[in-house]
């Protein structure tokens, strides 16, 4: 175990949902670290929830002696003997769709650093990709993916859950996203759910759809 005695002031905009006065790295190991939070001690895994502060692990590099760590949708590295602080409000990063004749909201984003187009869907409880589209990014669903099955009007079908490393649309990214993969080629279109939905402030005014990092 390595100690870090890193200390990270952070101020954050008042968009954030809870703000975080301050971040204390503590010990770093292999897709785990020990931060101390406002006070409060907290053992983070990569992957894992975030911290009741809103703070995500990212990664963990013991060699280079930091850690990635997202607080409340700002990235941050966090580095040995390197003090960070001073950090000005910015304003939330936003994007705006626009409805196509069908109705629908698409957005082009990435998943995992590769080019995607997704339809928004409030109906759907996370991103959700076919088994086609899931292997055309590069996700080894079924390695990494909790499987499952689930009904649907062709019959029963093999599900996988998983979670992506990021999802970006426009200026907004974000991190540890929950998917479900569907084994075959349904759905049609990768589905932009409320794993990440949820996440952003959502403003609707007819065919236009504004979406805001909070």
């Amino acid at each position: 175990m390595k100690r870090v005695v890193v200390l990270v002031w952070l101020c954050l905009a008042a968009a954030s949902a809870a703000a975080v006065e301050s971040v204390s790295l503590h010990a770093l190991f292999k897709d785990k670290a020990i931060f101390v939070i406002d006070g409060a001690r907290r053992m983070l895994t990569r992957g894992g929830d975030a911290s009741p502060e809103g703070v995500r692990l990212l990664s963990t590099d013991t060699a280079a002696e930091q850690a990635e760590i997202d607080i409340n949708g700002r990235h941050e590295v966090v580095k040995l003997g390197m003090v960070m602080g001073g950090f000005s409000p910015t304003t939330a990063a936003s994007v705006t769709l626009w409805a196509e004749p069908s109705g629908h909201f698409y957005a082009d984003g990435m998943i995992n650093g590769r080019p995607v187009k997704m339809m928004v869907d409030t109906g759907a409880t996370s991103i959700a990709m076919s088994g086609t589209d899931a292997k055309r990014l590069g996700i080894d669903y079924q390695r990494f993916g909790s499987g499952g099955y689930a009904n649907t009007a062709g019959g029963v079908v093999k599900t996988y859950r998983l979670t992506l490393e990021s999802v970006q649309v426009g200026p907004i990214t974000l991190y540890n996203v929950d998917a479900g993969v569907v084994e075959g080629n349904f759905p049609r279109e990768i589905l932009l759910g409320m794993s990440f939905l949820s996440r952003l402030s959502m403003k609707r005014d007819g065919n236009q759809m504004e979406l805001t990092q909070r």
